[in-house]
């Protein structure tokens, strides 16, 4: 059973028996994965706060090769997402974020290219916590292209001016216009169906996306 350690995105948590939880990851270097923290939900834990929703953490794990969970041993926070949390529309969009990533993302799949996508949004809604909208749109657009599947751009000629724009520049360039919830709007609703007919499923956290 090989020890491994890897810098990851913590995706979601959920609980498992009676103070364990299942947690699912994507690393830069082994794609998304899924495993079980024992003990996690004790007061004492040697998680800490690194097991919150898109915490940058570097995890250390035991996997087996018959096994589809490996084991979470512990894990040390490289940067949290606290400072996102307080205000309710950013931590809606990191919902999208995450959600996307995990249901996008097949298991065990490297895709670190995905992996730095996520790290580039968090970062442009530190620095920029009223960009939400640009960041909404600009991952969907990359996640779909990186995930290998973009169609062509039915959209309208604003839209397909913006997702140019987006292609090629990266997100901390995108200075130029505010990007509202209204700007890219048809640009936003054509990738969240493409992602949705892709994964086959609807998206929870779109509902409360639009709704902002």
């Amino acid at each position: 059973m090989p020890a491994r350690e890897s810098e990851a995105i913590v995706l979601r948590t959920y609980p498992f028996q009676e103070a364990d939880v299942i947690v699912s990851f994507v690393t830069r270097d082994q794609g998304k994965l899924r495993g079980v923290a024992r003990r996690a939900r004790r007061p004492k834990n040697s998680f800490g706060s690194g097991l919150e929703r898109l915490s940058h953490v570097k995890i250390f794990y035991f996997q087996r090769e018959t096994r589809e969970l490996v084991s979470v041993d512990s894990c040390e926070l490289i940067r949290s997402p606290f400072g996102l949390e307080s205000d309710y529309a950013l931590g809606v969009v990191m919902d999208y974020l995450a959600e996307v990533t995990e249901q996008l993302l097949p298991p065990g799949e490297p895709n670190e290219r995905h992996f730095r996508l996520l790290l580039a949004m968090l970062d442009y809604l530190r620095e920029r916590p009223e960009g939400l909208w640009t960041a909404a749109a600009y991952f969907s657009l990359w996640a779909v292209r990186l995930a290998g599947f973009l169609p062509e751009l039915r959209v309208s000629r604003e839209a397909r001016a913006i997702a140019e724009e987006m292609f090629q520049k990266p997100i901390s360039q995108l200075t130029e216009r505010p990007w509202t919830r209204e700007t890219a709007a048809d640009l936003r609703r054509f990738l969240v169906r493409e992602i949705e007919s892709h994964i086959e499923r609807k998206l929870l956290t779109v509902p409360l996306l639009e709704s902002l």
